[in-house]
């Protein structure tokens, strides 16, 4: 088993977070985009203002990796004009994959129209302009029962609005990494929840992001079947070695 191939190489930290410059955090996305091209990893995933700077730094070396950026980041709120409005902008700047954050405030209150809304629309752009679209819906924000109905759903909205040769273009993912839990509890995939959206995303691949830390739990989450695994320690993983970085 190659994991590299299963890895989206991850750095999402704005500098108001990470407490650096601008210049600082487009430095660190080049560094991981030279790092996924020198180990041949699948993906890099970065924030969309720094998408046009890595398309440039990866088209110049010839490269197939993809690249990956967020969407709605982090919370989900953004209305779907935004939404739409920020794919657009990520798509022509070179995007390959884009990781919407589903309004999960509005499926808790139950507006399934608008999120089923979003989902539909902003799936249909990025099939159209042939990218991947991922829909994260912060299983951590869920109860079991919630992530189960949630996962389903958008299996059900896929299959009813799409066509076949689409499904593996829609992925069904866990985290964003950065959403606030009490007590110590994760905030990223756990093997209990990933197990209950592969048991629920029918025929749609499932993305496992947040807390995956070591190649013997990202070996685990293959065999489970993810397709994919967003990380912040992809070359950790790959040396099979322990992390403690966050996401």
């Amino acid at each position: 088993m190659n994991i590299a191939d299963f890895l989206d190489s991850t750095y999402l930290k704005t500098p108001q977070q990470s407490g650096i410059s601008e210049e600082e955090t487009l430095q660190k996305a080049l560094e991981l985009a030279a790092e996924a091209e020198e180990n041949n990893i699948f993906a890099v995933m970065i924030r969309p203002e720094y998408v046009s700077e890595i398309k440039k730094f990866l088209t110049d070396k010839n490269s197939d990796v993809k690249i990956g950026t967020v969407i709605g980041f982090h919370e989900g709120t953004y209305s779907v004009d935004e939404k739409l409005n920020e794919a657009k902008k990520a798509i022509a700047d070179g995007a390959d994959e884009l990781d919407f954050v589903i309004n999960y405030s509005q499926y808790l209150n139950g507006d399934l129209d608008l999120v089923k809304t979003e989902f539909l629309d902003c799936t249909k752009l990025c099939l159209q302009n042939q990218k991947i679209a991922k829909w994260i819906i912060e299983i951590a924000a869920l109860t079991d029962t919630q992530i189960a109905d949630l996962t389903k759903k958008i299996s059900m909205w896929a299959e009813e609005n799409f066509d076949g040769n689409d499904f593996s273009a829609i992925f069904v993912k866990s985290s964003t990494g950065f959403y606030e839990t009490k007590d110590g509890k994760p905030n990223g995939a756990t093997f209990e929840g990933i197990k209950i959206m592969l048991d629920n995303s029918g025929k749609l691949p499932v993305k496992a992001a947040g807390g995956v830390r070591s190649h013997a739990d990202a070996v685990k989450m293959i065999n489970l079947g993810v397709k994919r695994i967003g990380t912040s320690s992809a070359l950790s993983l790959l040396k099979d070695q322990s992390s403690k970085e966050e996401y």
